[in-house]
């Protein structure tokens, strides 16, 4: 997996700084064809460390022919034996939880308590999926054709394309693997080139937990890598998280071969808050959906959508908590917000605080400090978290995914307006709404485009509850009793009887 000498980071010493990785290709730890390579970076810190290889095109096909290879004997592998080497690998999964969150803390400056809960989900939705493998079995059908009898039985799909992002790395990428390799699938990963080594560690695991060499392979790199993942000709189908942008390339090749696709991706979520809400418990909610993850999340609650009766006491509430956050060093368990992942991130975010200041209806009303600028900050890529009232429906803050922890501040006279902002851009992931009208909840909900809609709570999660969006959000869901679809395929079976007339 590695090559390193003896020197140890004193905050990390689960990893080497000086530490070379390889590519996991087969079972077994592989140097690149090539000699490009790039550094791990902690924005907290400001240090690079670890070097990658960035995977070239023929790694990408010596992956992907391991994964091909591997397909049959994992295919008819009984389901029994998949499910019980993915409670291995869970169980494993559960024993170093600690160590797989710090180095997520380590590569994207998220912090350690966000990693640990995150990273806590997997097991258990390993043994769910395995769950879930065992009992999907197919169904047997009463045809309405006479003298017929059918049963339909579910088939892998072949060799998965995984792309992962860097904000969630692991518990995004177990969204895909679990099921992906439960249903009999084999998987080329790429993961982001800002979070590749929690990757590399969680595929280290998945081989001691006995999953068989070819049927898990990763390959590090940045898109060009990911380019020649997706278009590989024996890729079999595609399953990504990340920006629309990027999403929308998937498609484009992902259509020229008619080839199925699972895309999460963006989020503007409105978070709305009606008259007569329960404001003790709505505004905490509505601080977590803006700066959970340092904001930089797909399911972020970046507009906060408040009805004009309450919109000067929800800011009041509002500037008071945000005061209140702790900034800091993401590995202390008290702070509530750490840096941004990445110079690229940190300088895309404070370019919006340049576009906000040159927008003319758009007025500042909490944050926009960076960096030392904020008292506690003494070093690391911090932007405070900020809130902008957004009247103009054209303003880019109130429209664009700024993917940080940035927020809208929109005021409403009525319901249906309300849901016509809540509507109005291009993406369809989450909404929520803050009410204690029981008929409200009904009309509302029904009319939001979202994939999910909380009521009275933000960042609801379950294992069992299908996740995805519509419009520019993406396609498929992931999670859910319904899971194993996205990587399966319906075979129907007839059976003449004798009886045909």
């Amino acid at each position: 997996m590695s090559r390193s000498d003896q020197t140890e980071n004193h905050r990390f010493p689960e990893v080497n700084p000086h530490t070379r990785y390889d590519l996991f290709i087969a079972g077994e730890a592989v140097p690149s064809s090539g000699s490009d390579s790039f550094t791990c970076f902690d924005p907290f810190e400001e240090t690079e460390w670890g070097i990658v290889p960035v995977g070239t095109s023929d790694d990408v096909d010596r992956a992907v022919r391991a994964a091909r290879a591997a397909f049959p004997a994992w295919a008819a592998t009984p389901v029994a034996g998949r499910a019980e080497i993915l409670r291995i690998f869970g169980n494993l999964i559960r024993e170093n939880v600690e160590e797989l969150a710090r180095i997520q803390v380590h590569e994207n400056g998220k912090t350690i308590t966000e990693m640990r809960g995150a990273t806590s989900t997997l097991a258990p939705l390993a043994d769910y999926v395995a769950q879930l493998a065992i009992a999907d079995h197919g169904t047997t059908v009463q045809p309405t054709l006479p003298g017929h009898d059918a049963w339909t039985r579910p088939e892998p799909i072949g060799v998965i394309a995984a792309i992962a992002p860097w904000n969630n790395p692991l518990v995004l990428l177990a969204w895909k693997l679990f099921p992906a390799i439960a249903a009999g699938n084999t998987v080329v990963i790429k993961p982001s080139e800002v979070t590749p080594v929690s990757t590399l560690r969680l595929a280290q695991l998945a081989r001691q937990a006995g999953v068989p060499a070819g049927v898990i392979n990763v390959v590090t790199g940045a898109a060009e890598t990911g380019a020649a993942l997706v278009s590989h000709p024996d890729i079999d189908k595609v399953a990504f998280t990340g920006s629309t942008a990027t999403g929308i390339s998937i498609a484009k090749v992902a259509a020229a071969r008619v080839l199925p696709t699972t895309l999460e991706l963006g989020g503007k979520g409105p978070q709305i808050v009606f008259p007569e809400a329960d404001l003790a418990r709505a505004v905490p909610s509505l601080l977590a959906g803006l700066i959970a993850g340092t904001g930089q999340a797909c399911n972020a609650g970046s507009r906060l959508l408040v009805h004009e009766s309450l919109y000067d006491e929800v800011l009041e509430r509002l500037k008071l908590a945000l005061a209140n956050v702790k900034i800091g060093d993401p590995l202390d368990p008290k702070v509530q917000v750490g840096p941004l992942a990445s110079r690229a991130q940190f300088a895309k975010v404070t370019g919006y605080f340049d576009i906000a200041a040159r927008e003319q209806t758009t007025k500042l009303l909490y944050g926009a400090r960076v960096g030392t600028e904020i008292p506690e900050v003494t070093r690391g890529l911090f932007v405070e978290p900020t809130i902008y009232a957004t009247p103009d429906r054209t303003s880019r803050v109130r429209c664009e995914e700024i993917f940080g922890p940035v927020g809208a501040v929109i005021s409403f006279r009525s319901e249906n307006e309300a849901i016509e902002v809540a509507n109005e851009t291009e993406f369809g992931l989450v909404s929520g709404l803050w009410t204690q009208d029981v008929d409200r909840v009904a009309r509302v909900s029904k009319r939001l485009r979202s994939g999910v809609v909380w009521v009275n709570t933000w960042r609801a999660f379950g294992i069992n509850v299908p996740f995805g969006g519509v419009k520019m959000s993406g396609l498929g869901r992931e999670l859910g009793p319904d899971l194993l679809h996205e990587y399966t395929q319906v075979k129907s079976i007839w059976l003449g009887n004798g009886l045909e007339t």
